[in-house]
């Protein structure tokens, strides 16, 4: 019998699943929540795991819940209702948030669970699923000290970079901070692209010049990994997830009396691309989408410059 808590997770999908998995090979307890995608969550059990039919279930079993959604309607979903975690809540429950969530909402949901004697952890996340897999990916963690101290040992299973934020709700908040920039630069790296291709400099070119400079960083070098290597999956990070991020962190601006000017120009290529019918596409491939509004194909400039194999 493990004298190590029980974990929970909901949410075992790109990011999710190596989460989990993280979670499995540092022996601790797994339960998990199944989803319409079953692969992922047989390959869990087939490791260890178990599995709960409802939150409210999950719930009563486990010491710390682990939530990796999409948005906050869905952590929302997820915690309310007869079959939600706050109808199973224990005393001393935890509950981490991994989702990049309103923080708006993490706070309204950290008051619920509270008066359950219960506490809520916002820990929103970076890097992508090869991350995930290793169990190396970036943390922010919005709670209090004594909280972290409890949640530590687990985070460290996931993640090899570990901030404490402050408070909860704070990691929510940084994490759209996060995404206001890395989103910026997608704007940005498929605009440069575009521009670059219609006045005769190859992406390439492109890559190769920016990328050897100190303007290059580890999301240029992702990014051109499929506008330039079409490499599909060098960053498996939805459009219309990243279109969310970007209206919560508008949401965020305006609630603060911020001019979000930046942030406009942003969400509107993202809505964009969304409203056009990309939104399950890669943010990567942000940079198809701009060249064809500038009547150009990029996968064939790309293959134009491509030089001779050996």
């Amino acid at each position: 019998m493990s004298d190590k808590p029980v974990i929970g997770f909901i949410g075992v999908g790109l990011m999710g699943h190596g989460m989990a998995g993280s979670i499995l090979r540092g022996g601790y307890p797994l339960v998990v929540k199944g989803n319409r995608n079953r692969d992922p969550v047989e390959d869990l059990l087939s490791k260890g795991a178990t599995e709960a039919a409802t939150p409210a279930e999950m719930a009563a079993q486990c010491d710390m819940i682990h939530l990796c959604l999409s948005n906050s309607p869905q952590v929302e979903a997820v915690f309310r209702g007869p079959d939600g975690i706050l109808a199973g809540a224990r005393e001393g429950l935890i509950v981490l948030d991994a989702t990049t969530a309103d923080p708006t909402s993490t706070r309204a949901l950290a008051a619920e669970l509270a008066g359950k004697g219960g506490a809520m952890v916002d820990a929103p996340l970076g890097r992508t699923p090869k991350e995930a897999e290793e169990g190396t990916l970036d943390a922010m963690i919005g709670c209090d000290a004594d909280t972290f101290k409890k949640i530590l040992p687990v985070v460290e299973c996931w993640a090899g970079n570990i901030n404490h934020v402050g408070e909860t709700g704070s990691a929510h908040q940084m994490k759209l901070i996060m995404n206001f920039i890395s989103m910026g630069y997608a704007a940005l790296y498929a605009e440069a692209v575009t521009l670059g291709a219609s006045v005769g400099l190859a992406p390439q070119m492109i890559e190769q010049v920016i990328g050897t400079s100190r303007l290059g960083n580890g999301f240029f070098d992702t990014f051109m990994k499929y506008a330039v290597g079409r490499d599909r999956d060098a960053h498996k990070f939805a459009i219309a997830n990243a279109s969310k991020d970007v209206r919560y962190a508008a949401n965020m601006a305006s609630d603060a009396g911020v001019a979000n000017i930046m942030g406009a120009s942003i969400k509107h290529y993202f809505t964009l691309a969304e409203g056009a019918g990309k939104g399950q596409d890669y943010v990567p491939m942000l940079a198809d989408f701009v060249a064809q509004m500038n009547g150009m194909d990029l996968a064939e400039i790309v293959a134009k410059h491509a030089k001779p194999k050996a």
